[in-house]
């Protein structure tokens, strides 16, 4: 195992970011250059969205036009919510409720975005399409999600990135990690980023120490790994694709191989 982004995630399934991945020698990397990135390829909020309280009145995007809630009609469905305005279908829009806060405007919002009240989030964060920012989360800045992502009810996310359909649907912290393809973390579970020693983060490979460098490092979580609730991992834990990791554990840290049961 090479411990690159490939090791981890289908890099060909992506339906976007795939260049964040490029040339990276180990998956870790993707963190280094997150920021950048994310600055690069979003579009900021508009001078007429207010910063640091929370919004008065929910905010419909749609493509370069901004309306209030007051605008248009609201129909919830099975997945989101049908948009009318003036008889007309905004389809694609991205919703953000009374209530929810934007402390800068580094964030950028995809079509059919749903922020919910009370979640703040700092930039930079880019969501992607279809993205849910449930109500009471908190994001931290350094945050890129793909396609039909779940950032949960009193979830906190900082410097992480989910690809298409991760969810960490209630009551988790994502600190400095990445989640894979459809990767479901089950309720409180922890990725926990901070050794209590002092010092950059190691991993062992093959006998051999490998330093990412990095102070701050929590999960790589490779596509379809799946947490149960309340478990934890430890500081530089990697699982590989199809791995689960059994409720109330603590999993790592270290390298574990595609489709491993983490039992205790």
């Amino acid at each position: 195992m090479s411990l690159s982004p490939q090791d981890y995630f289908d890099l060909t399934a992506l339906t976007r970011h795939r260049i964040l991945f490029e040339d990276c020698v180990y998956v870790w990397e993707v963190l280094k250059r997150l920021a950048e990135y994310l600055r690069d390829h979003i579009r900021p909020l508009p001078p007429e969205v207010p910063l640091a309280e929370p919004l008065r009145e929910g905010l419909v995007f749609w493509g370069e036009e901004i309306f209030p809630f007051s605008e248009v009609k609201l129909f919830r469905e099975r997945k989101g919510f049908r948009v009318l305005r003036k008889g007309e279908e905004l389809p694609g829009a991205a919703l953000v409720f009374p209530g929810a806060v934007f402390m800068d405007r580094e964030v950028g919002l995809s079509p059919g975005v749903l922020v919910e009240p009370g979640a703040l989030i700092y930039g930079p964060t880019l969501l992607g399409p279809r993205t849910e920012v449930r109500q009471g989360a908190y994001l931290r800045g350094e945050v890129l999600t793909g396609e039909g992502c779940i950032i949960g009810h009193t979830t906190e996310v900082k410097k992480a990135v989910f690809l298409d359909g991760a969810k960490a649907g209630h009551f988790a912290y994502v600190g400095d990690s990445l989640l894979g393809r459809e990767v479901n973390l089950g309720a409180g579970t922890k990725l926990a980023n901070l050794r209590l020693a002092r010092g950059t983060i190691r991993v062992r490979k093959e006998g051999q120490v490998v330093d990412t460098g990095l102070r701050k490092l929590g999960a790589v979580l490779g596509d379809g790994v799946q947490t149960g609730c309340n478990s934890v991992t430890n500081p530089g834990t990697l699982l590989g694709p199809g791995s689960l990791v059994l409720p109330n554990v603590t999993a790592g840290p270290g390298i574990f191989p595609a489709r491993s049961i983490i039992k205790k």
